[in-house]
């Protein structure tokens, strides 16, 4: 061999270590997961409000959700995430007939920027809105049911105007560590559809801790419908924390859009209010959930209210990738003519 050989060999070997060490590197800086609700559901009532509108679908399968995430840490300041969703779309195809095929589409697509101004996040893209995320983290349960304002057209067959992502610009930061927030500028078109306006929605919350395990948030949004009308979302949340393993919450919110209007009695308001709580009575393994509702579609009409009680388990079998929660919904309504519905799901939660 000649005498050059060994330093080569060195060198090919350092180069090797090299790119190895890169490549950990690399694969440190970047994630892909997955997180997927399916459920079978059976109406336990028959003759019931929901089951006759629900004709023949008294029992399902269903994927609710399965998100698939990208995320990549650039650098120490600067980040990004690809999310995709998929859900089933009640769409028509070019020939007319119905096309229920579940459709992948965009969730996340935004850049994340660290410390602009210290001790804040800054997101440019489609990202995650400050409506309800602070509260759909502190219930936890999403597998099972949305939160009051996420969930409130699903139960109501209403609408406010509320989404879960959208496009825009936002920031959250903290002041203190009593004093939390967040601002966004956002379409108002949520993340499936493109903005048809040029008005913008303006939001902002405030999250104030007094101490350790105790936290309220106040939450304001504001985005004009047409030349003459407004809407305006208020939004309150507490949540007790002090008792180890035990979660407490509680959330009100308005609706108001001057859009809204009865021909007899005027503007009215949407509004509801919901109580949680979530008990992990072993770590990883088994956790109890309860929660109640209340949904006014129309602050001026009586008897419309809709009132929910969730109830239900947590059990982790083999390893925290796969949960089942069995869970069971009971629907009373205030107006007479509605029977009460109870609903039971097997909700399996799957993440990777």
């Amino acid at each position: 061999m000649k005498r050059g050989a060994p330093q080569r060999v060195r060198l090919s070997i350092a180069l090797m270590l090299v790119m190895l060490a890169s490549a950990g590197s690399l694969v440190a800086q970047q994630k892909l997961s997955a997180t997927i609700y399916l459920d079978y559901s059976q109406y336990l009532t028959t003759d019931s409000y929901r089951t006759v509108a629900a004709k023949n679908i008294i029992s399902s399968f269903t994927f609710r959700r399965a998100y698939f995430r990208y995320e990549n840490k650039i650098n120490d300041r600067l980040s990004f995430r690809l999310t995709f969703d998929a859900d089933t779309l009640k769409a028509v195809n070019v020939s007319g007939t119905a096309d229920d095929k579940f459709r992948p589409y965009v969730k996340h697509l935004y850049f994340e920027y660290a410390d602009l101004i210290p001790k804040s996040v800054i997101r440019v893209g489609m990202s995650d809105t400050l409506t309800f995320k602070l509260a759909e983290d502190k219930w936890g349960y999403r597998s099972v049911a949305k939160t009051l304002v996420d969930g409130y057209s699903d139960i109501t067959g209403r609408s406010v105007d509320a989404t879960s992502a959208d496009l825009g610009i936002s920031m959250l930061g903290t002041v203190t560590k009593h004093l939390r927030y967040g601002v966004g500028v956002v379409t108002g078109a949520s993340y499936s559809r493109p903005e048809n306006d040029k008005y913008k929605k303006l939001a902002g919350n405030v999250q104030l801790i007094p101490v350790a395990g105790l936290s309220f948030v106040g939450y304001i949004d504001y985005e004009k419908q047409d030349s003459t009308h407004s809407a305006y979302t208020y939004k309150g949340d507490a949540f007790f924390e002090m008792v180890k393993n035990l979660v407490l919450g509680v959330e009100y919110f308005s609706y108001n859009n001057q859009l809204n209007v009865d021909k007899v009695k005027g503007e009215y308001n949407r509004t509801g209010w919901s109580a949680w709580g979530r008990y992990i009575v072993r770590p990883d393994k088994f956790a109890l959930f309860v929660r109640y509702d209340s949904y006014e579609p129309n602050t001026v009409t009586d008897n419309d209210e809709t009132r929910l009680v969730i109830t239900g388990f947590d059990w982790t079998p083999w390893t925290t990738n796969v949960r089942i929660q069995p869970n069971i919904w009971f629907f009373d309504y205030t107006d007479p003519a509605k029977k009460s519905d109870v609903y039971f799901a097997l909700t399996f939660f799957m993440s990777f």
